[in-house]
Formats: C-alpha cells, structure tokens, sequence
C-alpha cells in the first residue's frame, strides 16, 4: 500500500535515490539541487543506504567521478543546476558517448548571466543534443517516479545511456506537496540489480572507456549511440506500463488533457503545465474548445506521436521557459514545428518565450495566449509573453 507523506521535490528525489540505493552519489552543491545530495549524505551517514558518497570539488568533477565509477560497473546517480550543469559539459558527451546508464537529476534554473538563481530551462535545454535521455517533470509525484523509472530506462540492453530528470527550480524543487511514496521493497524489486555486460572491473572481458576514436570507427560509434536513442522511445513506454502495474499512475511520452474536441492547444513543459490545465478547465467551462498537451520526455522527441496528436488542432501555441537566440524560435517550439513539417493539413503554429529567470507566469497569461489562437493572423510566430515594453511600461 503506498505510503502517504508530504516532501518538497528535492526531498522527494532524494528519497527515491534512498530506495535505489545506488553504488556510488558523486555531487557538488549548487542552487537550487543542493538539497538532493544534501538530504541524501544524511541517508548515508546513518546507514540507510551503503552508497559510496563522492564530495567532489566541482561539477565538473562530479560527472567526472559518475563516469569513472558508471564505467567500473557501479550504478551512479547525482544532482546540479544551472551553470553546475555548463561546467559539466565537456563530461556530458563523454557520458552519453560511453553508453553510461548514470541518472542525473537536474533541477532547471536560469543559466548565467546574468546571474540568476531562479528558474527556467536555458541549462538543460542547452544541453538537448549531448546524448542524454530528457525527462521533464510537473509536479513534485513525477519528480520521485520519473527518479525511478530513469535507473531501469537507461540501463536497459537496448538503450545503455544517461539520463537527465528535470525538475522546476524553487518551483518543485522546494515546493512541499502531498505525494505517494512506494514501499521500500517494491522498489528494490522494480529497479533490480544493476548487472552490466561491459564494465572495466571485470578481468575476464578487457575494455578501455573513452578512448581516441579515429574516422575508421567514430562514425559508426555515433550512428550506435544515436540508434540507442531511437531505441529509448519504447523502452520508456514499456518501463512506464509496469510502473503503472506497481502504483496505479500512468505514463506516456506526453500528456494529452482535454485534446478529444480541441481547436486550439498549448504545447508545454514542466510546472506550468499545472497553472494551463487550471486555464484550460476554466475556458472549457464557458464553452471554448481548448485542450493541452504536457510534454514529458524531450529527448528522445516523440515527434510521430506529437504530431498525431496535433494533426486536427487549428492552431497551436508551443510555449518555452527559455530562448533559442536564433532570431526564430526556441528549442520546443522547432522540434514541433518539424514534427509538423511532413503533414499536409497542420495547424497554425506560434511560440511563446516565457518565465526567463523565474518571472511569473499567471493563468491570465496563459489565457492570453489561447486568446491569441482564436485570432486568424499568426503571422508572429516568435512572440515574448509577459516581458515589460520599455515604450509603454505595460507587458507583451
């Protein structure tokens, strides 16, 4: 039976990494992830867990230990933020490169500068394209499942890559929700133990990890990892079915609300997605047919399906809570509009920048915005959504 509690999301990652129980945290604290390995050393001083814990002396450091100890076939998790997560970069592709299942959970804040403590997804939106598994989170119940699946996701034979969990800055990650935690035991059952094929400690099979890798073979190399990748999308479904076996909460790649009748939707990412269904339900009430789609997981990107989903919806509305400063439109936003590309009957499309830096966004923002799709002329796809006009002191 699950067991009833009240934890912020930070806490709640920290107790799902308890119940995994993983061989080896290597961490350096930043803003707003702190408190992930800070509440787990606690579990490790008291000898709850028998994890090896790694302070380290950088981020950059911190990713460097993971891969290390993922390559000797230890099961490795850790947790940044930010600009921990840019010093981490170089390390990032080395991870994803190396096929190493370690779990990374990221607690998205805005990437300097300016310096900015608050939330938005400018770190791992810019870290979409090195080769890790992205999985977006809500609310601070999806921050602790989407902790547990991601260990049984990236290690499964077919995938064998990194995973990111992203969660909301201050948003989720200090925010105290009611949530439903799984029983120790089941736990322990459903990420099992980790048994790896290929791992430098063992003596009787010889590998090197990160060696240099010239143009007879890096091709092929990354052509494998890019089909691992492609591989993901069904491992990730077929996890979520026996996740919802175990507690009862089903998962998709993304999540369609009130898209059965829709004209108009918002595409959208993480703890906004709360205030937009609160929008969508308020509007449904005086008649409009709106609908919403959540996005879950990012990478791989659930093109075929999204754009499935899409194919009757007049116009769309995809919002991103960072910028692509490419004078055209920011990451979601491209990755669903080339979805779209090979349909011949599309919606019209627009994006949204919004929440740079933790500004707040309002349901009466979000009401502005499918406000907007009932307006024919979308010519303006690239839009900002409540930034301040220094010419007339009001918002866009």
């Amino acid at each position: 039976m699950a067991i009833r509690s009240k934890l912020s999301g930070n806490e709640a990652v920290a107790t799902a990494m308890r119940q995994i129980n993983p061989d080896v945290v290597a961490a350096f604290p930043i803003t707003p992830s702190t408190e992930i390995p800070q509440y787990f050393s606690r579990f490790v001083a008291n000898g709850e867990v028998d994890t090896e814990f790694v302070a380290v002396e950088s981020e950059h450091s911190a990713m460097s230990a993971c891969i290390g100890s993922q390559s000797a076939g230890a099961r490795t998790m850790t947790a940044t933020s930010a600009n921990g997560l840019a010093l981490m970069w170089e390390m990032l592709y080395i991870a994803a490169s190396s096929k190493l299942p370690i779990v990374l959970n990221v607690v998205n804040r805005a990437l300097s500068g300016p310096i900015n403590i608050h939330n938005d997804h400018s770190d791992s939106m810019g870290a979409r394209d090195s080769g890790w598994i992205q999985i977006y989170a809500e609310n601070n119940q999806e921050a602790y499942d989407n902790a547990l699946m991601a260990v049984r996701i990236g290690e499964h034979k077919d995938v064998q890559l990194p995973v990111m969990c992203c969660q909301d800055g201050f948003i989720t990650s200090h925010g105290v929700e009611n949530i439903d935690l799984i029983e120790d035991d089941k736990v322990k059952e459903f990420v099992g133990t980790y048994n790896p094929e290929h791992y430098l400690l063992n003596a009787s099979n010889p590998i090197a990890v990160g060696p240099l890798d010239l143009p007879p073979h890096y091709f092929e190399h990354k052509r494998g990892q890019a089909e691992s990748m492609k591989n993901a999308k069904a491992v990730i479904l077929d996890v979520a079915k026996e996740f919802e076996k175990m507690t009862g909460r089903k998962y998709d790649l993304f999540e369609s609300y009130k898209m059965e009748d829709a004209e108009t939707a918002i595409v959208i990412l993480s703890s906004t997605a709360g205030t937009a269904k609160f929008v969508v339900d308020k509007l449904r009430e005086e008649g409009k047919k709106v609908g919403l789609i959540k996005l879950r997981v990012f990478r791989p990107f659930p093109a075929e399906e999204l754009a499935e989903a899409l194919k009757g919806i007049k116009a769309v509305a995809v919002m991103d809570k960072c910028d692509g400063f490419n004078a055209k439109g920011a990451p979601v936003f491209n990755e669903v509009r080339s979805a779209l590309y090979d349909y011949e009957k599309r919606p019209n499309i627009i994006n949204y920048i919004y929440g740079l830096g933790g500004r707040d966004v309002k349901s009466t923002d979000i009401e502005k915005v499918y406000s907007d799709l009932e307006n024919t002329d979308l010519k303006d796809t690239y839009r900002y959504l409540g930034v301040v006009d220094d010419n007339d002191g009001g918002a866009k």
